[in-house]
């Protein structure tokens, strides 16, 4: 087994370089022009990758990039490579390699004409993989080019071009708009390239909303990780200068946002299905009222498209539509203008795409979705006219940079048309607009720090494996800050009477920003190789005979992630049997706490009763939590006493007792320690009641008195006119208890906690503790998390012992620790339900 250190280095995600041992230099082009110097890092920090994403700005020649990529990589291992691109764009891509390479590349749309092809390079559109008519495994090298279509997980394109596209060696997207909405569609791409399944892409960055199924966002302490990730896969550049190069042609004039909004006729806004007559016309209600907003309107905005061209009849113009009614209307109030259309015959369509691109004719008109992507009309065209907007923020941005590009030399104005009832769309777009921007900088801002050199973010990523040790003592316990893997060395053998501990659900839930992380893997296998590290030592520390019980719960695995539809169960509790009885554990049984199903489906949407009613076939049953007991073999086996036993009189353990413990079934009153979290949560009219119980029970410190009070006041909890958060007295004659006015009623806002806490109930730890251990002896935990276990065990006139890697649940826990040395009451769970109900 690698030293453990090596499996934490191993976790760090970096895509590792699969590409090819080959550079290109300064190359001069036969048309006179040269490989720009961005263009040439771009190239080999590709070659070198092998399977990467280049995530360019219009312009910065994401063309030429793929061709010399792919002939190269051709060059060098055989074979024949592929380029996936819209109809359109074949045109571009074929001049470019005939005027600038020399070379020729060939459009296929079957497998034989790839196969009877006399050349190396290959291009073809999307519809012809899609549908089948060519096998992306037959070559060496592919490229995608405009392909945000992989951005939608669900979509026809995505999920087929993952199957079909598996296991080529060199694959390449090329794309200049990931994803602009929502982060977590960026790993789609990661998913397409091998880079990292997109289940566990999910799992490991993005964290699960427990009052809301399916609502996913970024783990704010995995944030950094994530994009540094992201850089060693994915090429953002905005400009040259973001690898350190000149931006002389790049620095285009001000984007210039013309918007014409149309009045309506509320009067016609018609009535809603119940029969009440509608105020306002709003296409945003619907599809219905949408298409009939753009039916409704088409010539009051044609009309405004003319009079835009009428005010200055020298320009050229592009004017972007969606209907085929608004391309007749276009037709008939401009018919000195030409236009793109799906069934339009193929050699026509690129004549004209041609023909505007070389200024031959002032008008195009044109679909975003036929023609928005891969063409360059910026040489001859500056101006723009959106004739209605929707909500597709891919289609409107790439119509954009057609014209927004390198080498444009005039200020573009884009004029965007729509009805004041699609007030409410065009703001969407504007808002997907801003958020495109932010996410390119942020992307563009690690190119800036990092280069392209991934050793860079390794470095970035190594400082979060925990190094630190921190150990706490009291006079009946032992509290540890660390990797308990590490940690736990330290102990002599045959040390502990009792390990008692609740792990990780595998990579459920992350606690802690670190590689030590049991949480922090991607699957059940790896959480299990760390475990490897871990079980053998608490074999080793366990006394012969004594036992080890250990909380865990079958794991919820949702249908997005698994790609069946629907939740189902993974069996992580017999797993969980499988691996400590593979370091030598004997297997003992479990103990079934039952849980409540109703809490458990508002979680996790999966036990509905409303889809019980519709299928009963995909509902399953509420899952409960487990105890299971493991036993070190005693030295002698012939009888399997411990070497030190647990015994107990017949008056302090009586049968009724034993009875109920020996049942498998187990019920929990659900109480456990507060954490310093829960704590804020109590309103302000109850939070002096709380904090001074809480002060009570615990050794003073003023840091955490000050931080907690900070803390308040930042969620504006801290009123001006009495102290809410007041020490309480530890002496008779001191009286903390005096109301001296009304507390007020405050509704707690919610906090987002960052890390997932799952503490045990004190009667699950009471009746193990009491069953499985004498006065006197050491319990460990571990997985301390807020230090219930060895509380309990000191409580109970046991020495405790727990482990814990996260600082905040560490500190928490040594409150409580404190406070049961000195044996005060402290505030639980239920003393917060019963102030605040």
């Amino acid at each position: 087994m690698k030293p453990y250190i090596d499996f934490l280095k191993d976790k760090m995600c970096i895509a590792p370089d699969s590409g090819i041992d080959a550079q290109v230099g300064n190359i001069e082009f036969l048309d006179g022009t040269k490989l720009k110097p961005h263009q040439r890092d771009s190239i080999n920090w590709a070659l070198r990758g092998g399977r990467r994403a280049l995530f360019q700005s219009f312009g910065l020649g994401k063309t030429i990039q793929q061709l010399i990529i792919c002939k190269t990589i051709v060059e060098h291992e055989g074979g024949k490579s592929l380029i996936v691109a819209p109809l359109e764009v074949r045109h571009e891509f074929a001049k470019d390699a005939e005027r600038k390479l020399g070379v020729k590349l060939c459009y296929v749309r079957t497998m034989d004409e790839v196969k009877g092809a006399d050349a190396s390079l290959l291009i073809t559109n999307y519809e012809r993989v899609r549908d089948g008519d060519i096998d992306p495994r037959f070559f060496t090298v592919t490229s995608l080019d405009e392909a945000s279509v992989l951005r939608g997980y669900g979509t026809k394109t995505y999920q087929t071009f993952l199957n079909l596209f598996q296991g080529v060696k060199y694959k390449y997207v090329a794309t200049a708009t990931p994803s602009p909405n929502k982060y977590k569609e960026l790993i789609h791409y990661a998913g397409y390239l091998e880079i990292m399944d997109t289940g566990q892409a999910l799992t490991r960055f993005f964290k699960r909303d427990s009052t809301k199924a399916n609502n996913l966002k970024l783990h704010p302490h995995k944030e950094e990780e994530f994009w540094l990730w992201l850089s060693t896969w994915a090429l953002f550049i905005t400009k040259p200068s973001d690898l350190g190069y000149d931006d002389t042609g790049y620095d285009l004039p001000q984007l210039k946002v013309i918007e014409h909004e149309l009045k309506v006729d509320h009067s016609t806004a018609g009535t809603e299905d119940d029969g009440q007559v509608k105020m306002f016309r709003d296409a945003t209600t619907g599809l219905k009222d949408a298409s009939r907003e753009k039916r409704e309107s088409i010539y009051v905005r044609v009309a405004k498209m003319r009079e835009i061209i009428d005010a200055d009849p020298d320009s050229h113009y592009i004017i972007w539509h969606d209907l085929e009614a608004e391309r007749h209307a276009i037709k008939k109030a401009l018919p000195e203008s030409r236009w793109i259309y799906g069934s339009q015959k193929e050699e026509e369509r690129a004549e004209n795409a041609i023909g505007f691109s070389d200024g031959k004719f002032k008008y195009l008109s044109t679909k975003p979705e036929i023609s928005g992507s891969g063409a360059n009309f910026q040489y001859h065209c500056h101006k723009a006219i959106f004739l209605g907007i929707g909500y597709k923020f891919n289609d409107f941005i790439q119509a954009v940079h057609r014209i927004y590009r390198f080498l444009q030399s005039e200020q573009v104005e884009i004029h965007i048309i729509y009805t004041e009832s699609e007030r409410s769309i065009y703001e969407t777009l504007m808002h997907k607009w801003e958020q495109h921007r932010r996410l390119v900088d942020m992307m563009t801002e690690i190119v800036r720090k990092y280069g392209l050199n991934s050793f860079d973010a390794v470095t970035r990523l190594e400082r979060s494996i925990w190094e630190k040790k921190i150990i706490k003592k009291g006079k009946n316990w032992t509290a540890v800050n660390a990797d308990n893997v590490i940690a736990i060395a330290d102990r002599p053998d045959d040390s502990v009477d009792l390990i008692h501990t609740s792990i990780p659900f595998s990579n459920h839930y992350e606690y802690t920003p670190t590689y030590n992380d049991f949480g922090h893997n991607v699957d059940n296998d790896k959480f299990f190789e760390q475990m490897d590290y871990l079980t053998p030592e608490l074999m080793r520390v366990l006394k012969p005979g004594r036992v080890a019980a250990i909380h865990v719960k079958d794991r919820i695995l949702f249908g997005n992630a698994t790609g069946s539809g629907m939740p189902t169960v993974d069996p992580f509790s017999d797993l969980t049997v499988s691996h400590f009885m593979k370091h030598g554990f004997m297997y003992m049984g479990r103990i079934t706490v039952v849980t409540d199903v109703v809490r458990e489906n508002n979680q996790t949407y999966r036990l509905g009763w409303t889809e019980q009613c519709k299928d009963g076939t995909k509902m399953g049953v509420g899952c409960p939590e487990y105890i299971l007991l493991f036993r070190k073999l005693p030295t002698d086996t012939s009888r399997a006493y411990a070497d030190e036993t647990v015994k107990k009189t017949k008056q302090e353990y009586p049968r009724s007792r034993w009875q109920i413990d020996a049942h498998q079934f187990w019920r929990s009153s659900g109480d456990r320690l507060l954490t310093s979290a829960e704590l804020e949560k109590v309103s302000v009219g109850d939070m002096q009641k709380t904090y001074r119980e809480f002060s009570r029970a615990s050794v003073y410190d003023y840091h955490d008195h000050i931080n907690l009070a900070e803390k308040l006041q930042q969620r504006e909890k801290l009123p001006s006119g009495f102290m809410v958060v007041a020490p309480g007295s530890w002496h008779p004659d001191v009286w903390d208890d005096v109301n001296r006015m009304r507390t007020l009623n405050g509704e707690q806002a919610r906090k987002d906690l960052e890390f997932h806490i799952c503490p045990l109930q004190f009667d699950i730890v009471e009746r193990i503790i009491n069953r499985y251990s004498s006065k006197g002896e050491v319990v460990l935990d571990p997985f301390g998390g807020l230090m219930t276990v060895p509380y309990m065990a000191v409580k109970m006139g046991r020495y405790g012992i727990g482990y814990e890697l996260n600082p905040q649940s560490f500190k928490d826990g040594l409150s409580y620790l404190k406070a049961a040395d000195i044996e005060a009451a402290t505030p639980t769970l239920f003393d917060l339900e019963g102030i605040t109900a």
